[in-house]
Order: C-alpha cells, then sequence, then structure tokens
C-alpha cells in the first residue's frame, strides 16, 4: 500500500468532527468554517450604560394624529452568557443576551428584550450527524441582524429573525431547525432538514405568521477547498389575525470555496416560486352602490409569481474576530405590517478584541422590501453601528456603543423615520469583553 493510500484511509478513520470540513455550506446554516473548531469558554457578563434615543414610536398617534416620535433618556442594564464546549462528539454552542431600558421622560417604552441563540451538534457514526439550531427572543426595537462572532454557533442570517420591523412594540419570535447529514464519502453528501418559527406582536394592528419549511440538499467536494451542490426547499407563511398565505418553492445551485485558511466565500443562486393568498378590499359595481350604500367588498387575492433567489456571503476569521459581507434576494414573511415580501438584504460587519486592552465592533445592514400581500409597496431600511470597549482594571471594561437606523419608502410617507440611540457605561466579565453591536 502506498504512502498515498494510506493517509487517505487515515483521515477517512478520523471522527468527523476533527476531518478538515472544508469550506461552510450556506445553504445548511454553517457559519464560517474557521470559527467551527472554536473552544471558547462559557464566560458571563454585565454591563450598566446611560442611554439615549431618538424616534421612539409604538403603534399609538401623537396629539396632532401623526406618528409618536420621541425622544428618551434613561439608563439600560445588559447581562449574558456565550460560549462553546466540544467533546469527542458534541458540540454544544450558546449566545445570549438580555437588556432592560429604563426610559424618561416617559415609562411607556421601559422595556427587556432578550435573545437566546443555541446550537448542538452529535456526530452518530463516523458518516452521521445531527444538528438541532434554536433562536427565540423578544424585543420592543428592532436592532436587525445579530453580528456574526465566534460564540455564534450557527449564521443567525439563516434564522428567520425579525429585521425589518418599523415599529417599537413587543415581538416574541422563536425558529427551531433541525438537520441530518449524511457524509455518504469523503467528497458526498446529504442534508435533509427542516424548520419550524413563529413571530407575535402585542399590537392588534400588526399580524403574526407562524411558518414551516423542508429542505434537502446534495454537496459534491471537487477538492479540499471548493464544494459545489444543488439544494431544494419548501416554504409556508401562515399569517395571524389575517386571511393570507403564502408557498415558496426554491430551487438553488450552491458553491463554496475556502480561498486561503480563514478567508471563504459561500453562496448559491436559483429561482423561487411563489404562491400568495390574501384578502383585498376591491370596488362593487356603481348601480349596487347606488342601491345599497355599499361601496366595496373584499374578495381573496391569488397569485404565482418568480423570483430569484441568492445569497452569498465572503468572511475572514482572524484569532480573535470575524470580518464578513454578504447579501442576497429572497422571499420573506414581511414585518407584521407588510406580508409576503420580496426582500434584498446587505449586511457588512466585524468585530476584533485583541488589540491589546481594546474591543471594536461594526456592522452596517440595508434591507429593500417589495410586498406583494396586503399593502402593495416598497419598503426599506438601512443604517449601521459601532461599539468600543476598553479594559480600565481586570475585568472591568468601560464600552460605548452608538447605532442609527432610517426608514423610509417611495410610496408611503408616514414611513419615513430616523432613529438614533448612544450609550456609554462600564461593563463586568471574567473574561475578554463580548462586545455586541445588536
Amino acid at each position: 500500500m502506498n504512502l498515498r493510500r494510506l493517509l487517505a484511509l487515515f483521515w477517512l478513520a478520523l471522527p468527523l468532527f476533527g476531518q478538515y470540513a472544508g469550506p461552510a455550506i450556506l445553504s445548511r446554516g454553517e457559519s464560517p468554517a474557521a470559527l467551527s473548531g472554536a473552544q471558547l469558554d462559557f464566560v458571563p457578563y454585565v454591563e450598566l450604560s446611560a442611554v439615549y434615543s431618538t424616534g421612539l414610536a409604538g403603534v399609538v398617534v401623537n396629539n396632532t394624529g401623526g406618528l409618536a416620535n420621541a425622544t428618551g433618556y434613561g439608563v439600560t442594564i445588559s447581562a449574558g452568557i456565550s460560549g462553546i464546549h466540544r467533546w469527542r462528539h458534541t458540540r454544544i454552542a450558546l449566545d445570549y443576551r438580555g437588556d432592560y431600558y429604563y426610559y424618561r421622560p416617559t415609562d411607556y417604552y421601559d422595556n427587556g428584550d432578550q435573545m437566546l441563540m443555541l446550537g448542538i451538534a452529535h456526530q452518530f457514526t463516523r458518516h452521521t450527524l445531527l444538528t438541532l439550531r434554536e433562536t427565540v427572543g423578544m424585543f420592543s426595537r428592532d436592532a436587525g441582524w445579530p453580528a456574526i462572532n465566534a460564540a455564534l454557533p450557527f449564521d443567525p442570517t439563516t434564522a428567520y429573525i425579525p429585521t425589518t420591523d418599523f415599529f417599537d412594540n413587543r415581538t416574541f419570535y422563536l425558529t427551531s431547525q433541525v438537520d441530518f447529514t449524511l457524509q455518504k464519502s469523503a467528497r458526498l453528501s446529504f442534508d435533509f432538514g427542516g424548520d419550524f418559527f413563529l413571530d407575535r406582536r402585542d399590537s392588534t394592528a400588526l399580524y403574526g405568521v407562524t411558518g414551516y419549511s423542508a429542505r434537502g440538499d446534495v454537496q459534491y467536494r471537487l477538492t479540499r477547498k471548493s464544494t459545489v451542490g444543488f439544494d431544494y426547499s419548501f416554504l409556508h407563511f401562515g399569517y395571524h389575525g389575517i386571511f393570507s398565505s403564502a408557498d415558496t418553492h426554491s430551487f438553488n445551485g450552491t458553491y463554496a470555496i475556502r480561498l486561503t485558511r480563514r478567508l471563504e466565500f459561500s453562496g448559491y443562486g436559483g429561482v423561487s416560486q411563489v404562491e400568495s393568498k390574501f384578502v383585498q378590499s376591491v370596488p362593487v359595481d356603481p348601480i349596487i352602490t347606488q342601491l345599497f350604500g355599499i361601496t366595496s367588498t373584499t374578495a381573496v387575492s391569488y397569485s404565482v409569481g418568480y423570483t430569484p433567489s441568492v445569497n452569498a456571503r465572503l468572511s475572514e476569521v482572524f484569532r480573535k474576530g470575524v470580518l464578513y459581507v454578504g447579501g442576497g434576494h429572497e422571499v420573506t414573511s414581511g414585518n407584521g405590517l407588510f406580508l409576503t415580501s420580496y426582500v434584498t438584504s446587505l449586511s457588512a460587519g466585524y468585530s476584533y478584541t485583541g488589540i491589546r486592552r481594546w474591543g471594536l465592533a461594526a456592522q452596517a445592514e440595508f434591507d429593500r422590501g417589495d410586498s406583494i400581500a396586503n399593502i402593495i409597496g416598497i419598503y426599506q431600511d438601512y443604517g449601521g453601528g459601532f461599539s468600543v470597549s476598553r479594559s480600565i482594571m481586570r475585568y472591568v471594561h468601560a464600552v460605548v456603543t452608538f447605532s442609527g437606523l432610517k426608514y423610509s419608502s417611495p410610496s408611503i410617507t408616514g414611513y419615513n423615520r430616523p432613529i438614533y440611540t448612544a450609550s456609554a457605561g462600564f461593563g463586568f466579565s471574567p473574561g475578554d469583553l463580548p462586545v455586541r453591536v445588536w
């Protein structure tokens, strides 16, 4: 037996977690591959900061009948824990954060936000892997996508997290995802998975959604650094509080390549067929209006359309940080005001905690939605934020954050609204400060 064959057999005999994993597959929800080998202690932290916010707007009107647009100042208390632990056949990763805001001069916007992301991967045999991902949280002000960092067990853009909500309204969301991966050979693998998700909003003027999906893919390793494949997914939205639903069938080709040891590209592209149903108001015949005074009635609208299905991510992982840029065009459930939508998103982020006693993070995001359901129209938002921390003594850090977001719509004037939030305070953590932007 020659040396090459002996080395190949040795590599195949390693446990799946120990094998060279190649570039991450974005359609499977994987975070950058260079992060998958991290071993981070579970580290708690607490922060106390003064906060100032503009553009606070609940689902209420002001004294003049327009959109509420308040300014508030106060304090915020944040706490959380994050980390990754690996055994021979199992990996558990957790990222949790909770915030409580106390605003003045009004307590209307006092709230508590929470987010938990949990990932569990278990290797049953050398060729089979089960992955569970759970994302659950609630917020009163939408903060956009969570940033990718070393403690995240998966790419958060693949979870159904509300990211375009307009109002400061209590929103609860949950996503449960499961994948079974069969590594048929060193080159060929199959994945079968499903998702369940829901959003609920306190205001009766906004709509919730319950959905599920089923998906599968096949991936073929061309080389140790590149993988190609094909995936299919079915996605269903069912809305809460209104008669409306949508079904989507997506067919995509996938590609991933590791350009260097730390730099990789992953993406997919194809087409989605979208079947949408919703109730709309339609005018009646003028004769009926004249006889009975009825000016409109309701009817069920049904449509079938096609839209591109595209998503891509370029990322570079450092020893204590990650830089990434990504974007896509997909079908979403909307934001509780606009329902089924075609949304184009772009995002970029950077985090680093290795500059002596400094920690830096920045994130930017753009979303443009084209609603095809209850309210036909275009809505969009763009903005970003940064966080800077500096160690001032052992376990104690000074923290400064700022974020800004602008909502706009070319057809709906009342949708235009800028919001800004700034905070400064101190944090305590027995390890490196887990910098956050969301």
